[in-house]
């Protein structure tokens, strides 16, 4: 960490193409989804689409245009604070939001029959099966933050703005990914018991405590901006992320589902079965 060095090489004043493109990138992820569900909607009236998945994606595009529109954008160019709360903007809020939107879900009801299929075979492919098991999820999404914060990766990407947008699509994409992973609606080629999910959304929360710990101390960050800012980013870090995977854990447990009880024998099911 360093007490006089700015924040950031990024320059602040941007011109207006760099907020049109993200402004109008969001506009069209949001109408693509109004039309998928009026078009769900519309094939399969009694079955519908939900307003709260549809609210859900919504609120999403909103959390990201916060994270990448003035007046946090430019704040974050400059104050590694705005950084960190635009990274938990873009890497664990709107991911949660997006994901219980169930876009997949959604996809596969519009979609013709011979596309759906093949969207069913990828979900089931190898590489799927391997991205979506949570411990690689969980490397990359929380396993990235020690690579990037205690290594010159981070100041890298700030000195270059098109590493600086790269970094922006890795925390949304490895976001949605654990996110979808631990408690996403959407089909998953081979997703774990509740149990073990919890278990692997704990161990993501350890981490992202002792990163955000290791930040505030000051052990082995290399981060070019003022040690109070510093330290104020790894608050944020510590109590936002917190919130966050507080909120995971409310979304997987709402999907508990337990499991009926086998008889051991058939004889003993008769039993249960049987009337009075």
């Amino acid at each position: 960490m360093d007490h006089d060095m700015p924040a950031h090489g990024h320059v602040a004043g941007s011109s207006v193409l760099e907020w049109l493109l993200p402004t109008l990138a969001l506009l069209a992820a949001a109408g693509t989804y109004l039309l998928l569900a009026r078009r769900a909607q519309h094939r399969n009236p009694v079955l519908g689409w939900s307003r709260w998945r549809t609210a859900g994606f919504l609120s999403g595009v909103l959390l990201l245009g916060t994270a990448l529109l003035p007046p946090v954008a430019p704040f974050a160019h400059e104050d590694f604070r705005g950084h960190m709360a635009q990274h938990m903007l873009i890497g664990m809020y709107a991911p949660l939001a997006l994901v219980l939107a169930a876009p997949v879900t959604l996809l596969l009801r519009t979609l013709p029959s011979a596309r759906g299929r093949r969207l069913t075979t990828v979900l089931h492919s190898p590489p799927v099966r391997l991205i979506a098991h949570p411990a690689v999820a969980l490397a990359i999404s929380t396993g990235s933050l020690a690579a990037l914060y205690f290594t010159p990766l981070y100041n890298a990407t700030m000195n270059t703005p098109a590493a600086h947008w790269l970094l922006h699509a890795h925390f949304l994409l490895s976001g949605c990914l654990f996110a979808y992973v631990i408690a996403g609606p959407d089909p998953a080629p081979s997703r774990p018991t509740v149990r073990a999910r919890l278990v692997y959304l704990g161990v993501a929360i350890a981490a992202h405590a002792v990163i955000a710990q290791m930040m505030y101390g000051g052990f082995w960050v290399d981060i070019h901006a003022p040690i109070p800012q510093v330290q104020a980013g790894a608050e944020i870090m510590y109590y936002g992320g917190d919130i966050a995977e507080l909120l995971l854990a409310a979304a997987l447990v709402a999907t508990w589902r337990p499991e009926p009880r086998r008889a051991a024998t058939d004889e003993p099911a008769r039993e249960v079965t049987a009337p009075a």
